[in-house]
């Protein structure tokens, strides 16, 4: 039997100022603030960046709609506090990408297959002993992607990442905090294509790694393939022509326990949304988010086109 990993000191830290935060309420509204939370409810748990979050109010209103309650955390933190949140029984339901969620376990795994369904039994079957079920994977996709300055493509005549090596050692890229360590982010990068940069640094935010990009703080930047910014031409989204990035459907993963007390509703209800969204779906909620919604609005509105 595979037992649930024992947290790190700091993540169990994390975990316990997670548990404190969801003991006694929850927000549904990341601008709200805390609102009481009411016994009972499927607690479904969002990471730290917009996209997601959007996604959780997504499947949020499906569970209100199927008669379940349900109350949104916003933002609890990155894949190593919400997983373990997750497994321990803190938060009951998150919404992730089946590529990193897979190799997050299991290095490998998350390359192991360029087909969705493959990835996503595979996922199941390692989350099963650990109480978690693995639901419908959405045909909706959200991958790592590279972003230059399109001035500079043109200039070096630069499409790919490839192409970039060269170039790499005179420029400063820009990134999530995370990525030195994610085997998709800057290893990988090193890795699979050689890249060296001159600088490496840590950004706060999707909009600050734009913002530091447009005004050459930065040369190279990391953000998701549904940016809302990447539709501005004075930015390139390069091919990964090595095929770095895995597959990254969206697919929500849930305790089993809660699953099996709510019965088919709410598996239902979630397999419902995931057979409805697609990658520009995502974009949309991003943009949405961006011009300034927030992602209960900016879910509002996907729901409001179906």
């Amino acid at each position: 039997m595979v037992r649930p990993r024992p947290l790190p000191a700091v993540l169990a830290v994390a975990l316990l100022a997670v548990l404190a935060a969801l003991g006694g309420c929850g927000a549904t509204d990341p601008d709200a603030g805390p609102t009481p939370r009411a016994d009972g409810a499927v607690v479904l748990a969002s990471y730290d960046f917009p996209e997601n979050q959007a996604l959780a109010e997504v499947y949020a209103e499906a569970l209100r709609r199927a008669g379940i309650e349900v109350s949104v955390q916003h933002g609890i933190g990155t894949r190593e506090v919400v997983l373990p949140a997750l497994e321990q029984g803190v938060v009951d339901l998150v919404v992730d990408y089946l590529g990193t969620a897979s190799e997050f376990l299991r290095p490998g795994a998350g390359s192991a297959s360029d087909d969705p369904a493959v990835l996503r039994e595979a996922l199941a079957r390692t989350l099963a002993p650990r109480g978690l079920t693995v639901l419908a994977a959405a045909a909706a996709e959200d991958q790592n992607g590279i972003v230059v300055r399109t001035e500079l493509a043109v200039r070096e005549g630069m499409t790919t990442l490839t192409q970039l090596a060269a170039l790499a050692p005179g420029l400063v890229f820009g990134a999530p905090p995370e990525c030195p360590e994610r085997p998709f982010c800057l290893p990988g990068l090193q890795e699979v294509y050689g890249l060296r940069f001159a600088a490496v640094r840590s950004m706060p935010s999707r909009a600050a790694t734009v913002e530091a990009l447009l005004t050459g703080q930065i040369d190279v930047g990391m953000l998701e393939t549904t940016d809302p910014h990447l539709v501005d031409t004075a930015l390139l989204l390069l091919r990964d022509d090595r095929s770095l990035q895995p597959r990254e459907n969206v697919v929500p993963v849930v305790r089993t326990a809660v699953a099996e007390e709510a019965g088919d509703r709410l598996t239902a209800a979630l397999d419902a949304v995931s057979a409805q969204l697609t990658t520009i779906d995502l974009i949309r909620l991003n943009r949405a988010v961006a011009d300034g919604r927030t992602p209960r609005e900016a879910a509002a509105g996907w729901w409001d086109g179906r």
